[in-house]
């Protein structure tokens, strides 16, 4: 069972880049087209927020149409990048939206997993924050399936990760809360991140939390306080969590960009063992 997870895409209407530098319609292309070459192709696709740049009818348009021809279920979630009425009416129909009147939200059964998507999202504001609506069904959602090993997905990370000015927007309201949660459900397998435009990594809450890095552009990595917030043009990547029999969940980066390779392993006759 292989979950891909791409996040922070910041799809802008048709021939506009992002912040007048990033072309970010080409490299979501370019992410979905290395996603259709893998071989196991994954069997479902989360996308982890973030999916538009300002929200627009056009953007989340086009994001549909970019998205419509994968050979996979496509589950999603918003950040705060996005608005929830425009990404409801462009995506009216998409079979794996979820049903809430309010949230954007999921939960699948793919194999021996289960999916969970929480939307964090605060309109108008760049943190998140989680309700006690939000938490309570997710409190019920886990009880459902108490066995089942479980990828949670949400925007917004709910652990501090040291770029300050990240750590300032992640997940403040209800941070507390979804630990608790997510200490009493050792089903969790993984918190699945995004907004951050970085692979980071924390135990949190007696499991694994993980920010994906984004497909358009990356976070400068930046640890000393008061630094400004910057991005650079890193490689774009996305995530495959892939379920092992006997292990687990096993998280692989996919880098989208083609690079030298492969090459076999030749050993040089002077390597100890070598011909």
């Amino acid at each position: 069972m292989l979950i891909a997870q791409i996040t922070d895409l910041h799809v802008r209407p048709s021939g506009t880049p992002a912040y007048r530098v990033v072309e970010v319609n080409t490299l979501l292309a370019r992410a979905l087209a290395t996603l259709r070459t893998l071989d196991p192709r994954p069997d479902a696709l989360i996308l982890s927020g973030d999916l538009t740049d300002c929200g627009l009818a056009s953007e989340y348009a086009l994001l549909r149409r970019m998205l419509e021809p994968l050979a996979m279920p496509v589950y999603l979630i918003p950040g705060n990048h996005d608005r929830r009425g425009p990404l409801r009416d462009a995506f009216a129909g998409w079979p794996t939206l979820g049903d809430d009147p309010v949230f954007v939200d999921f939960v699948a059964d793919h194999g021996p997993l289960r999916l969970i998507g929480v939307d964090s999202v605060v309109p108008g504001h760049g943190h998140g924050a989680l309700c006690e609506r939000r938490l309570s069904r997710l409190r019920a959602t886990l009880a459902e399936a108490a066995d089942r090993p479980t990828l949670l997905a949400l925007h917004h990370p709910p652990f501090a990760c040291g770029i300050e000015h990240m750590d300032a927007i992640r997940l403040l309201d209800g941070a507390a809360e979804l630990a608790a949660i997510v200490a009493d459900n050792p089903q969790i397998e993984r918190v699945l991140c995004g907004h951050h435009h970085r692979p980071i990594q924390a135990r949190w809450a007696g499991t694994l939390a993980q920010v994906a890095p984004s497909v358009a552009h990356q976070v400068e990595y930046r640890l000393d306080p008061g630094a400004d917030g910057l991005f650079v043009m890193e490689p774009p990547a996305f995530l495959v969590h892939a379920w092992i029999e006997g292990t687990g969940v096993v998280t692989h980066q996919v880098y989208v960009e083609r690079y030298d390779g492969p090459y076999p392993f030749v050993l040089d006759p002077d390597y100890p063992g070598g011909a």
